[in-house]
């Protein structure tokens, strides 16, 4: 692979978007293209995902929208857990399923997603009510305990971000303004 000197004045991370992507990495709420959104908490015990559709258009076809959310959100949580380094016991609440080959079908596509992921996993199959369970093995620290600290004000019930993050996208800030 080579190396390129990034020659122009306006630095890499705002010519990219890189910053704008990174603060949506911190979001609790991810939105999907089909309309639909995840909802990820993270508490100290574990990670909870939460799989919420978007309008749907068709009251016949309902089970077919259900079932595209679903796909895209297995695609969507994979890549989330990898980006957030987020580790431990994860539960994920797909939209309820009535047919048993969408379940199917949905856990396929989280697997397949997953199997991009260095770290250790395990999945367990769907349940009925569409959830599910899954551990995953932290690589490092996860990117929310990287860059904040625990809010000085509410002891922890938040998050700030650390003085380290706030001085280096300042930084950034401040040589894209000057350039």
């Amino acid at each position: 692979t080579k190396l390129k000197l990034h020659a122009d004045p306006q630095p890499m991370f705002h010519k990219y978007g890189v910053e704008t992507q990174l603060n949506q990495l911190f979001n609790r709420k991810v939105a999907l293209k089909s309309g639909g959104s995840i909802v990820i908490e993270q508490t100290e015990a574990l990670v909870a995902i939460d799989v919420n559709t978007g309008r749907f258009r068709d009251k016949r076809n309902q089970d077919e929208s259900i079932l595209a959310t679903n796909l895209e959100a297995a695609r969507e949580v994979a890549r989330q857990l990898r980006l957030r380094d987020s580790g431990g016991l994860i539960m994920i609440d797909f939209i309820d399923m009535e047919i048993h080959e969408h379940r199917r079908r949905v856990e396929r596509e989280l697997k397949q997603h997953l199997a991009r992921d260095k770290a250790r996993i395990n999945v367990m199959p769907i349940s009925t009510l569409g959830i599910v369970e899954m551990t995953r093995q932290r690589v490092r620290h996860s990117l929310r305990r990287t860059l904040f600290e625990r809010c000085p004000h509410c002891a922890g019930a938040g998050h700030v971000k650390s003085a380290e993050t706030i001085g280096l996208e300042m930084l950034r800030e401040l040589r894209g303004r000057v350039q």
